[in-house]
C-alpha cells in the first residue's frame, strides 16, 4: 500500500532477506573481510554469528552475488535439529546425490567422488550451513569429517557456519569439538548498527526503490527509530515499514519523532503490552504529607489497665477482642490507603516523615497484639477458675464471631 502512495518500485523494508538491499555497516564490512579471507584460503571453517535479525543471511547472499559460479559451487543448507547421519543426507541432497537406500559408507564415497569431480573441473565447493545453533554435536563432527576430503594436498570442501550467539558457546567450549575448533580459520560476530548508521541504512534501502525524498524524516525520528530497534536490522525494518504505512494512511510527506512514537505505541498495543504497566512507580511518588493517624481502640491507648481488675464477663471480653481485631485491621490498612492517594512527588523530609509514621503504626500494632494475648490469658484463667460457668456458644454464635 505505502509503496504505491509514495511511488516506490518495491517494498524496501520487507522481512525476507534480499541481497539487493545489502547495506555495508561497520560490522558487516568486517564480516565480509573475514569471508573473503576464508575464500582465499580455500579450506577450513568460517564462523559468522549474530543475534536474530542481525543480517547474517543477507550478508552471505551478498557474498554469493560477488562470486563467479563458474569457479565456485556454493550450496546452502538451513539446518534443523538433526543428528550426524541425517545431516549427511541433507548435504548429499544439496549436492544432487541420491541418498535413499544408501549406507553411510556408500554415501560418503559418493560425496567424495562428487567433490573430486568438481575439483577436476576447476571448481571449488563451498557449503553454507545456516542456523548452526540447531546442530547436534554429532552433526558438527560429520561436517568436520567432510572437511577432511582432499585432492593433491588441497581441501575439496570449505564450510561457512552461520548461527546465533549461543552457537559460539557450543563451538568454542564443548570439549568434544577440539578438532573442529582447530580448523576454524576466521570468526566474526555481527553487532547491531551504530546510531549514526541508521539514517544511511534507511535512505540506502529507500534509494533502491526509487525514493525521491518523499517522505522525508526529521532528525529526532531517526533517533527514536534507533532507540526502539536497538540497531538490529530486522527490528528496524519492521518499525520503518509500519511508519511508511502510517504515513500513507495519514498522507504524510514528512515523518517526525511524534509519528514514530505513535507507531511504536501501536506496535506495543498489537503485542498486548501496556508500557505504563511495565514502568514501575518511582520512589519519589510517596505521599507528600503524613498519612492520617488511624483510629485505635481506647483499650490500646491505656494498655488494658483493666488487666489487674476482676475478670470481666465472657461476653464483654469477646466484644473487646472483636473490637481489637477491627482496630488492628484499620491500623494495617491505613498506610496502604494513604499510599494509594499519595501525591505524585515528595521531598526527602516528607518521605522520612512517612517512614516514621509507618514505624509508629507498626509499634502500635505490636502493642495491640500483646494486649490481645493478655485478654486470652485472662479468659483461660477465668475458665479454669470457674469451669461450671464456662461459656458454651452455639454454632451460630461461633460463625458470627
Amino acid at each position: 500500500m505505502y509503496d504505491q502512495f509514495y511511488g516506490f518500485t518495491g517494498r524496501p523494508f520487507q522481512l525476507t532477506p534480499d541481497p539487493h538491499f545489502y547495506f555495508e555497516s561497520g560490522t558487516h564490512r568486517k564480516a565480509m573481510s573475514y569471508l573473503g579471507y576464508g575464500l582465499a584460503q580455500g579450506e577450513g571453517f568460517i564462523v559468522i554469528t549474530g543475534d536474530v535479525g542481525a543480517g547474517k543471511t543477507t550478508l552471505v547472499g551478498h557474498l554469493m552475488n560477488t562470486i563467479d559460479p563458474n569457479r565456485l559451487t556454493a550450496v546452502k543448507l538451513v539446518s534443523t535439529q538433526v543428528e550426524g547421519d541425517d545431516l549427511l543426507r541433507l548435504v548429499a541432497e544439496q549436492f544432487g546425490i541420491e541418498w535413499e537406500g544408501e549406507s553411510k559408507a556408500e554415501l560418503l564415497r559418493a560425496m567424495e567422488q562428487y567433490l573430486r569431480e568438481q575439483a577436476r573441473a576447476g571448481k571449488r565447493t563451498l557449503l553454507i550451513v545456516d542456523e548452526g545453533q540447531n546442530l547436534a554435536i554429532s552433526a558438527l563432527e560429520e561436517l568436520r569429517m567432510l572437511s577432511n576430503f582432499q585432492l593433491g594436498g588441497h581441501s575439496l570442501l570449505q564450510i561457512f557456519l552461520l548461527g546465533q550467539p549461543e552457537f559460539r558457546q557450543t563451538l568454542f567450549h564443548s570439549p568434544t569439538l577440539e578438532q573442529l575448533r582447530q580448523r576454524v580459520i576466521a570468526t566474526h560476530h555481527l553487532d547491531p548498527m551504530e546510531p549514526e548508521e541508521v539514517e544511511p541504512y534507511i535512505l540506502h534501502r529507500l534509494g533502491k526503490v526509487g525514493w525521491d525524498g518523499n517522505p522525508s524524516f526529521s532528525p529526532d525520528a531517526f533517533e527514536l527509530i534507533f532507540e526502539h530497534s536497538e540497531g538490529v536490522p530486522r527490528k528496524l525494518n519492521v518499525l520503518v515499514s509500519r511508519l511508511l504505512l502510517f504515513g500513507a494512511v495519514e498522507e504524510l510527506n514528512r515523518i517526525t519523532g511524534q509519528h514514530v512514537r505513535n507507531v511504536i505505541a501501536e506496535i506495543e498495543a498489537d503485542r498486548g503490552i501496556d508500557e505504563a504497566a511495565l514502568t514501575p512507580a518511582p520512589v519519589e511518588q510517596a505521599a507528600s504529607a503524613p498519612a492520617p493517624q488511624p483510629a485505635l481502640s481506647p483499650r490500646a491507648d491505656n494498655d488494658y489497665a483493666e488487666a489487674t481488675t476482676p475478670a470481666p464477663s465472657f461476653s464483654e471480653e469477646l466484644g473487646d477482642t472483636l473490637e481489637l481485631t477491627a482496630d488492628t485491621a484499620v491500623a494495617t490498612a491505613a498506610p496502604t490507603s494513604a499510599s494509594a492517594i499519595a501525591a505524585p512527588a515528595a521531598n526527602e523530609a516528607d518521605l522520612q516523615a512517612l517512614r516514621d509514621q509507618i514505624a509508629g503504626l507498626e509499634a502500635r500494632i505490636s502493642e495491640q497484639d500483646a494486649a490481645l494475648r493478655r485478654i486470652l490469658d485472662l479468659l483461660i484463667e477465668w475458665v479454669e477458675r470457674d469451669p461450671d460457668n464456662a461459656p458454651n456458644p452455639t454454632s451460630s454464635e461461633v460463625w458470627a464471631a
